[in-house]
């Protein structure tokens, strides 16, 4: 009798990769250059963010790559394709394999590729493999109802708002946030991939980094 292949986990680590951006898995070895990343901007002083302080990103990989183990997050660098350069990190949590379903989020970018298409890229990307190779009914965003930025560049990616989920979690200073959730579900996708596919094309014409 044949003995048979184990399956491979949904979660599994995968590279995703256009001319503009490399999504490459969260590796320990990352820490020095997310750092560098990180001080761009000295994104560890935004409260409504949950980028690492100085000294801490190997903390913050290891606790990304916990939630790999459990089966439910799946942590990407971000190199921005033309320089090699690791900019900053994103990527899936929250997976219910029952369904699937899963979100996007952890998203942050050194302060000069922030605006830029380099956002537009990474979600393309990260889309197209939760409906295309995963199979999603939907994807989530969930952001502080704080952060006005994180809104509007979710809403530009054509996603809906679903609400707001009042005193939902700590932010990393400890006081309570409220949380707006947004979702693109898999019916949207074909119209939502055209679009980012339009604006990814007009920004990178329009000479954003």
């Amino acid at each position: 009798m044949r003995e048979q292949t184990p399956p491979t986990p949904p979660l599994a680590p995968i590279w995703l990769q256009d001319r503009h951006v490399l999504l490459e898995p969260l590796q320990p070895d990352h820490a020095t250059a997310l750092e560098r990343a990180a001080a761009d901007g000295e994104l560890w002083d935004l409260w409504f963010t949950g980028v690492p302080a100085p000294g801490q990103a190997s903390g913050y990989i290891e606790k990304a790559l916990q939630g790999h183990a459990e089966g439910l997050m799946l942590p990407f660098t971000v190199r921005e394709a033309g320089s090699g350069e690791i900019v900053g990190t994103t990527r899936f949590y929250d997976f219910v394999p029952e369904l699937p379903r899963i979100a996007i989020g952890y998203t942050w970018y050194a302060r000069r590729w922030q605006k830029s298409h380099l956002n537009v890229a990474c979600k393309r990307l990260l889309l197209q493999h939760a409906f295309e190779s995963l199979g999603c009914v939907a994807v989530e965003f969930h952001t502080d109802h704080r952060n006005l930025d994180s809104q509007r560049a979710i809403e530009r990616l054509g996603a809906h708002r679903d609400g707001v989920l009042r005193a939902h979690k700590r932010r990393p200073d400890n006081t309570i946030r409220d949380t707006v959730c947004y979702s693109i579900v898999a019916s949207e996708w074909p119209d939502v991939k055209r679009w980012l596919a339009l604006r990814l094309a007009r920004l990178v014409a329009a000479g954003s980094r």
